[in-house]
């Protein structure tokens, strides 16, 4: 048994079909037919069932298959940590932030990945911060823009800069002058559900100026939020990040609140059990430079 005999196998196998394998491989199928039948005969065993349709997998095929996929991970592990020894940012990473970060900083982060690190892979994920330490802990992402983390001994946390809230509101009835936190519930509000971070600020703020927050729409897509800020339908209160993606800013008008500075921090978070290779570096440093050239607003 050798690796191709096995990739081979396994391509097969994922695919179905010796024809769909054929042409994710760029071999011709009879070559591939022969490699799995030496296969076979090596290991005195039917591994696929051949039919009109494709392939189908015999019990000792399922078995070679979990045991085939893991080797091939391992060579690849392999070859990506020998690799990684000369300093060159190789294999696969995935970030993950939150949806209106990833609106922002997408696009420049393919591009970077493109012209500086052209044999890495790049995966990015959406989710609320709320969800995204949950992710770094289980392993789902290696990288995360979070906003306010929980201190966890799990996680290595770096602020890298702080945003502030502001009142976003329709152009025909936003505020003349900044609102206090105490005029704040003459406003109707479309907001997040409860535990994302701005609706966390925004409520603990109210709480200490002894109001209660008027909230008439829950609403989970920032975009949407001022989709319907825009429309007319109420304001919002969200971090000045989240206005950078807005498609018409001219039917929005920004106020920050008068006498009260309602702030969260992005930082960029990584699990400490993470092995600092160049993929991993780069891509921090890359990251922090995307985050320190974003404008705020003034």
């Amino acid at each position: 048994m050798n690796l191709t005999q096995l990739e081979t196998f396994v391509h097969v196998a994922e695919h179905g079909s010796f024809s769909k394998a054929a042409l994710v491989l760029g071999v011709a199928q009879p070559a591939l037919s022969r490699q799995v039948r030496a296969l076979e005969t090596e290991l005195h065993e039917t591994l696929l069932l051949r039919n009109g349709r494709g392939v189908q997998l015999t019990e000792a095929g399922r078995r070679l298959l979990q045991h085939g996929q893991d080797i091939l991970n391992l060579v690849s592990h392999a070859k990506e940590d020998l690799r990684a020894q000369r300093s060159e940012p190789v294999g696969q990473i995935t970030i993950a932030m939150p949806p209106t970060l990833a609106r922002v900083h997408t696009l420049a982060l393919i591009r970077a990945f493109q012209q500086d690190m052209p044999q890495a892979r790049l995966a990015i994920m959406e989710g609320f911060s709320v969800h995204l330490t949950e992710w770094l802990l289980t392993g789902r992402t290696d990288l995360a823009l979070v906003y306010n983390p929980e201190p966890v001994p799990a996680l290595e946390i770096l602020p890298l800069r702080k945003e502030r809230l502001c009142l976003v509101s329709p152009k025909n009835e936003a505020p003349t002058k900044p609102p206090t936190l105490k005029q704040l519930s003459r406003y109707p509000l479309v907001m997040p559900q409860r535990g994302h971070i701005f609706r966390t600020l925004m409520e603990q703020a109210a709480a200490m100026a002894g109001v209660q927050l008027e909230v008439q729409w829950e609403v989970s897509s920032v975009p949407a939020i001022l989709d319907c800020v825009a429309a007319g339908i109420g304001h919002a209160a969200l971090g000045e990040e989240a206005l950078r993606i807005v498609e018409h800013p001219e039917r929005l008008v920004v106020t920050p609140f008068a006498r009260a500075d309602i702030q969260s921090t992005l930082c960029l978070v990584t699990p400490t059990s993470k092995r600092a290779t160049p993929l991993m570096q780069r891509t921090a440093a890359l990251l922090m430079r995307l985050v320190s050239e974003a404008p705020l607003m003034e």
